[in-house]
């Protein structure tokens, strides 16, 4: 009796469950369908042939985030929305464009919490000024809760600039926090066998490793760079705002300016006032009888647009000067500079006819050895057939440096870090660790002494000396690429080598570099070199329109979602930490490395 009853519940389950799988399955393959139709027409709405904005149109350009070489984009499955960051390039192109745009009345900087570096900062601060010659105001306001130094820099440009009434100001001075883990790793039973290359003395990446402290090499180069980079800010501020470096040094010295009514009060601002009262400012600048007259337009979406239409415009042309970004951590193949990918961008541009010249845009601390040599061979192989200007960004330091070496003519600007000639290997030791901690331990069997090479087993006395004369080789092979490249004797590549990191003022007197300048002046020097005369400037990445991107955008526009700040700056800090922990397993092979992580503000 179960037995026939199971067999009906059998045959009931196959009568039923194919149709309603076949009906559910082609359900939601017609839905997709729909969607995908749906998405599309959606998504032609955003795709405008040109971009036409109304007379007398302000430019809201909100600065907050980070700034990074090139735009970029990624959705967020989880929240629905897109974390979108406009790239440097972008901007600048923005600013050359809207200051011919006879619809642009001006611009109106909203700016936030910012996360670039000072060369970055730099950079963008010369686009507004430039945009300031055509006569088109420029007014800034800063919103966050907080005006840092890096913020007020950028938006001391403007022709007047305001912030929040009850913000607090910051006036301290340039500084940094190192993070050392060598008490950590000594709790852990880890230890390194930290090799660097002869005289590396000022090589330090590796110092949080083995030291709990800086040590006097490290702490003399680094605030060398903090004083060479706070001499430029206090100079350009002072120019701006009409105040004397003695008097905005002192200033820091003693704290004296703490909030917006103090820096109003000492002239770094030209009012405190709420979003409305600056909202007035720009209704008289363009004479409207209300705010509702106001015609704002947001620059992001501006500068991606023009820069998009201009990049699928030269595509197709026959563009003379090609802009190689490469940012980031140097790699044989990841997320930052990687050697595929730069290598392949070299190659295509050298085999290309029409390009007469090519601006390779460096923004790395280094890394890989081996990869800073492929990426090294590529720019000296097309530097034969046509002239490579390096432009340097926020820093371009060790192997960021060694891929400029062979270059045509390198430009930085003058907080730009660079330098750090110098290489390092690390060779952990965890057996200890796996011993005292799990009671693992490891035993061998070879054919010969050195058969095994393993983390869980030290290197013998010659098998430390090898690695030390790998080391000292390939430092041997840096100075010979910047004696080369520089046109100087390698005695003296030393003597401002030994992983020292100067800032892009200093590498211009010891002769790292040739000219101090950001990337429309090493691009204007391209032209020059190469005998150029039409403005087709082809970038690689090559810039495309990401239509999913722009749907996103629409459709969060209006979205304005409140983070407790306190809980970022605990989660970024103990990420600070897990990177670099991290760091240490991703060491492999000998590394040309920028000198710790440091973070100024």
């Amino acid at each position: 009796m179960t037995t026939n009853n199971q067999n009906k519940e059998v045959s009931w389950f196959k009568k039923l469950f194919w149709p309603i799988f076949l009906s559910v399955g082609l359900s939601g393959l017609v839905f997709g369908v729909v969607f995908l139709f749906s998405i599309l027409g959606i998504l032609s709405l955003f795709s405008e042939d040109n971009l036409e904005l109304e007379p007398n149109t302000i430019l809201h350009l909100k600065i907050e985030g980070p700034i990074k070489e090139v735009s970029n984009a990624e959705f967020d499955p989880m929240t629905l929305s897109l974390n979108a960051q406009i790239g440097l390039s972008d901007i600048l192109y923005g600013l050359e464009q809207a200051a011919k745009d006879e619809n642009v009345k001006g611009i109106y900087i909203d700016i936030g919490d910012i996360n670039c570096g000072m060369a970055t900062a730099q950079e963008l601060r010369s686009g507004i000024a430039k945009f300031k010659k055509s006569g088109k105001f420029v007014v800034a306001y800063n919103s966050g809760e907080y005006v840092s130094q890096k913020a007020y820099y950028i938006s001391s440009i403007a022709n007047e600039t305001y912030a929040f009434p009850n913000s607090i100001f910051e006036w301290k001075g340039l500084g940094g926090e190192l993070i050392f883990l060598k008490g950590l790793l000594d709790k852990l039973d880890i230890e390194l066998e930290i090799i660097r290359g002869s005289e590396n003395d000022f090589k330090s990446a590796v110092e949080p490793f083995f030291r709990k402290s800086m040590s006097d090499s490290s702490r003399v180069q680094v605030e060398r760079y903090l004083n060479s980079m706070w001499s430029v800010y206090l100079s350009e501020v002072g120019d701006s705002r009409n105040l004397s470096e003695d008097s905005l040094s002192s200033f820091a010295e003693f704290l004296k300016i703490r909030d917006v009514k103090d820096a109003v009060s000492y002239g770094l601002l030209d009012g405190a006032k709420y979003r409305d009262e600056v909202e007035k400012i720009l209704m008289s600048k363009t004479k409207s009888k209300s705010v509702d007259d106001l015609v704002f337009f947001d620059f992001s979406k501006y500068c991606k647009k023009i820069f998009i239409e201009n990049q699928e415009l030269v595509d197709v042309s026959d563009p003379q000067i090609a802009v190689i970004v490469g940012e980031g951590e140097i790699s044989v193949d990841g997320s930052g500079m990687s050697s595929n990918e730069i290598c392949d961008y070299f190659s295509e541009v050298r085999n290309n006819k029409n390009i007469k010249a090519v601006v390779f845009r460096v923004n790395s601390p280094g890394g890989s050895a081996l990869a800073s040599e492929e990426i090294w061979r590529e720019v000296a192989l097309t530097n034969k057939k046509k002239p490579v200007i390096v432009s340097m960004g926020d820093v371009a330091a060790s192997g960021g440096y060694y891929v400029s070496a062979g270059a045509t003519r390198i430009f930085a600007n003058s907080s730009t870090i660079t330098g750090s000639i110098g290489v390092f290997g690390v060779i952990p030791y965890t057996g200890k660790m796996f011993e005292n901690k799990l009671g693992i331990a490891f035993d061998y069997a070879s054919t010969h002494p050195h058969s095994v090479l393993s983390l869980n087993k030290k290197l013998t006395e010659d098998e430390l000396n090898i690695t030390k004369e790998e080391v000292d080789e390939i430092y041997q092979l840096f100075l010979s690429r910047v004696s080369n490249g520089r046109n100087m004797d390698i005695d003296v590549v030393h003597q401002i080598a030994r992983g020292r990191v100067w800032t892009g003022q200093d590498a211009l007197d010891n002769g790292l570099i040739d000219e101090l300048g950001g990337l429309k002046e090493a691009i204007s020097f391209a032209r020059k070199k190469a005998g150029i005369k039409n403005d087709m400037i082809l970038y690689y990445p090559k810039v495309e329109e990401n239509k999913f991107e722009s749907l996103i955008e629409a459709l969060n526009e209006e979205e304005n979602t409140q983070i407790n700040s306190g809980a970022i700056k605990g989660y970024e800090f103990l990420n600070k930490i897990t990177h670099s922990i991290k760091k240490v397993e991703n060491l492999k092979g000998i590394q040309m490395r920028l000198p710790y992580d440091i973070e100024i503000n």
